[in-house]
């Protein structure tokens, strides 16, 4: 297996642990899903749209959401685990506000995507999946972001940000707090 495949899998291993908080999530108001159940209950291929609708509603997918989706519609605790674990669009853990994506692919890599990660984990205090305790950042790493020109690249939400050094991404984060602050 290729250098970088290996890096892949093991930023992809260390996003899927699935920590206690896992099982000690905040309550969620289960019922929100009752009427994505009802539209895709009976449907081939539901899955994935289940557990994206059951993402866009509570922004992750809840340890009790997997039960109650188990129990309404007849699909096996293992397939959707198994589901939600290998694509990296599904989110098991509640995330930040804004959620910060460092890329790592080929390009940033050779361009020191580290010490942008490195910069930001120092200035946050958190780890690269985790999120700050006041829930306003979730770090990233990503495998690609697809603007291998800019590299080394991130984005938060939307907006993307390139050629950037730690000390830039820092201050890219200091301004977005300082722009919610006012």
């Amino acid at each position: 297996m290729p250098l970088y495949l290996n890096k892949i899998n093991d930023m992809r291993l260390a996003r899927i642990k699935i920590k206690n908080e896992t099982i000690n999530q905040e309550p969620v108001e289960i019922n929100l899903l009752d009427p994505l159940i009802e539209k895709y209950k009976n449907k081939r291929g539901n899955l994935i749209p289940l557990l994206q609708g059951t993402q866009d509603i509570f922004g992750y997918i809840p340890h009790i959401a997997f039960k109650k989706l188990s129990e309404d519609t007849g699909i096996e605790l293992s397939d959707m685990y198994g589901v939600a674990t290998f694509y990296a669009q599904f989110r098991l853990n509640p995330v930040g506000k804004h959620i910060i994506k460092v890329c790592h692919g080929t390009a940033c890599h050779v361009q020191n995507a580290n010490s942008i990660t490195d910069a930001i984990q120092e200035h946050l205090k958190i780890n690269d999946g985790e999120t700050t305790e006041n829930g306003e950042f979730t770090l990233e790493s990503v495998a690609c972001l697809g603007c291998c020109s800019l590299a080394p690249v991130m984005m938060i939400g939307d907006e993307t940000y390139g050629k950037l050094t730690g000390n830039q991404a820092v201050k890219i984060i200091k301004n977005i707090v300082k722009a919610e602050s006012n």
